[in-house]
This record gives structure tokens, C-alpha cells and sequence, in this order.
């Protein structure tokens, strides 16, 4: 039996995360692997307006979200689950996502409710972030109008490492960054094109272990040549280290 998982997400737009429901992460929340509620914060505004953000202290551009109906609305999420809360703050200020931050905020969820605070306009009162924030999460260093699709990106890489969620079980564990290496290139039908571009012979070979170091071969080719600092932390193999050297001695 699959063990569900909970997200909370702290939004002045709910309705963005409509899009959470197609596709893989619909499939997690149809077999309720992953659940994911939207919190409206301007249901815990305290004025007639359901205003929830105001002018910065010392003056300058845009508005700020208050203290006071974020505060509350973590609180009521607190109220409605068993497990504690851990909530991350979408910023661009945080530290930025990598393969091995969503592999820990995955495991995060096997002792914590998670609650994603999605941010607008100029940012939030800094005493939330002070008092009710564990930590800061950015998707990269540029600004989003929002933290909404930072948190709908950050839900989809967890789900994609939940049990059932993707439909063969070493699909996660192939994918790009899953050991610090770019993955693999892939073929399909047909094996020549309309270019004459033929695929690999090895992988239409019926060789399995052929195929498996080939594959291994060819990840960290990519690595080499797209991202080579990826390789200052990846987990390789005695097998892949000494590929890794013959391809730097032969200058690939």
C-alpha cells in the first residue's frame, strides 16, 4: 500500500495550481499517493477588502504580504494535520534546487506536512520568514512574478520520486542529476530516418549489459561536454571512473 503523502500550498491565486491535476502529478493525486491543498491567504485577511498586503515600511516600490494572514494560515493548516509543519518559502533569495534538495524535502515528507509559501508582489514581512520559515527555496536566479510555478515545479520533482507515481520504477533513477550525471540520449523508431541518421547499432543489438555500458558511457560523455561541473559531486562507480579518465586522457 503507497504511503500518502500531504502538501500544503500558502497562494494568493489557488487557481493557478489547476495544472497540477494532468499529467504525471495528476495520476499521483487521482491514486491519492500525493495530496496537495491550496490555501487562499485572503481567507484569513482581517478587513472587509480581503486586502493581504500593504505599503513597505520606509517607503519604495510595489507592496509587501503581511504578517498577520500568513502567520494565520499556517497556523490553520497546523490545526487540520498530525504531522508537523515544515514550510519552505519560494524566494529567489533561497538556496537554489538541486536533484539532492528534492531528494531531501521528499524524505522531509515522511515526517513533516509540507507547506509551500508561494510569494507576491514585493516579497513577504520578514518576521514570518524569521519565525515560521525553515528554509528558503529558489528554482534558479531570476525573478518570477510569484512563487506559484517555483511550487508547482518543486511538486513535480517530489512526486516523480514517490512509489506509483511514475509508471516504470527506474524511471527516477535514470533521469538526469539522479547520481550527479546528465542522462543517457534516448532513441525511438524508426532505426534510419529521412536523414539517413541510423540508431545505435548496441542498442538494437538485444545486448543488455552492452546496452547498460554503453548507456553509462554515453551519460557521462554528456556530462563532459554539457555540464562537466556536475562532475565535481557525482556518485560514479569504479567502473564509470575509469571511463571518465580514458575520455579526459583522449580528450573525447
Amino acid at each position: 500500500m503507497c504511503v500518502k503523502m500531504n502538501i500544503d500550498i500558502i497562494s494568493v491565486l489557488p487557481q493557478i495550481f489547476s495544472a497540477l491535476h494532468h499529467g504525471v502529478l495528476g495520476r499521483a493525486l487521482k491514486k491519492e499517493i500525493l495530496q496537495v491543498h491550496c490555501w487562499d491567504v485572503r481567507n484569513c485577511a482581517d478587513n472587509k477588502r480581503r486586502s493581504i498586503d500593504d505599503k513597505p515600511y520606509g517607503g519604495g516600490p510595489g507592496m509587501v504580504m503581511m504578517a498577520k494572514p500568513l502567520r494565520e494560515t499556517i497556523h490553520r493548516i497546523q490545526a487540520e494535520r498530525t504531522k508537523p509543519n515544515w514550510v519552505v518559502y519560494l524566494s529567489p533569495q533561497g538556496t537554489v534546487l538541486k536533484q539532492a534538495g528534492v531528494v531531501r524535502l521528499k524524505e522531509k515528507l515522511d515526517t513533516h506536512n509540507l507547506v509551500l509559501l508561494c510569494g507576491r508582489y514585493e516579497g513577504i514581512d520578514e518576521r514570518v520568514i524569521a519565525q515560521m520559515v525553515d528554509e528558503e527555496c529558489s528554482i534558479g536566479d531570476y525573478i518570477l512574478s510569484g512563487g506559484e510555478f517555483a511550487a508547482m515545479v518543486l511538486i513535480d520533482a517530489i512526486a516523480r520520486l514517490l512509489p506509483g507515481v511514475l509508471g516504470d520504477s527506474t524511471s527516477a533513477e535514470d533521469d538526469s542529476f539522479s547520481r550527479g550525471l546528465l542522462e543517457y540520449p534516448h532513441y525511438t523508431r524508426p532505426e534510419e530516418d529521412e536523414n539517413g541518421l541510423r540508431v545505435p547499432e548496441v542498442l538494437l543489438s538485444g545486448d543488455h549489459q552492452a546496452i547498460a555500458r554503453w548507456r553509462r558511457r554515453m551519460a557521462i560523455v554528456r556530462t563532459l561536454e554539457k555540464r562537466p561541473d556536475l562532475l565535481n559531486d557525482a556518485q560514479l562507480s569504479a567502473e564509470e571512473k575509469a571511463i571518465l579518465r580514458e575520455l579526459i586522457f583522449c580528450d573525447f
